[in-house]
């Protein structure tokens, strides 16, 4: 591993278990090793190196994700095996992604709140890549464009809610109720 892919691995893992706030780059260079002048090199700021973060953790929870719900049947199978994802993340039994500590992305944009700043942006793009991501799978169920988008949305909302649910309040089951709401849906409605 490269000094530069180290300093992102070991930013990420601290300022997800920490916070961004609370970490400082003394912290990070202590913890990978890496001297101070080879840190700036390849992050002029603090902030750089913060948005090397967000696009480490995007590119691996998405590659994650996806292998997730392509493992099984596109349509009404992908999006309820979405579940079946959050639960082994929020049980930590994925050793692609880091043990369940909330979603990186609500924390990271949490810490910087102005939706102009660059990073907050950043937890946004991720966060719409992951409703496109459903909403691939909702496609193939030849909804109706409002429905389909009723539901898309819907799913999102379930998927946010149980890892708000699961951080905030300890239930680490959040992901398996909220596939339950969605199955219902799905035996209860004509349009689903």
């Amino acid at each position: 591993m490269d000094k530069q892919e180290l300093l992102v691995r070991t930013a990420f893992k601290l300022f997800y278990t920490h916070g961004i706030h609370a970490v400082g780059i003394n912290r990070v260079l202590a913890e990978s090793g890496v001297a101070k002048k080879t840190l700036y090199h390849y992050f002029p700021s603090k902030e750089h190196l913060i948005e090397a973060t967000i696009r480490y953790r995007d590119l691996h929870y998405r590659v994650w994700l996806t292998s997730r719900l392509d493992s099984v049947s596109a349509g009404k199978p992908a999006l309820l095996e979405l579940f079946n994802a959050l639960d082994d993340w929020f049980h930590s039994r994925v050793a692609d992604v880091e043990s369940f500590n909330g979603c990186f992305f609500i924390n990271a944009s949490a810490e910087f709140g102005d939706r102009d700043h660059a990073i907050h942006r950043a937890c946004a793009e991720h966060k719409a890549s992951i409703v496109e991501l459903i909403h691939k799978h909702v496609d193939i169920l030849l909804l109706p464009k409002g429905v389909a988008e009723n539901a898309t949305n819907l799913v999102a909302l379930l998927k946010e809610g149980a890892i708000s649910i699961a951080h905030v309040q300890g239930n680490l089951n959040a992901a398996l109720e909220a596939k339950k709401v969605l199955e219902h849906l799905f035996i209860n409605s004509d349009a689903l």
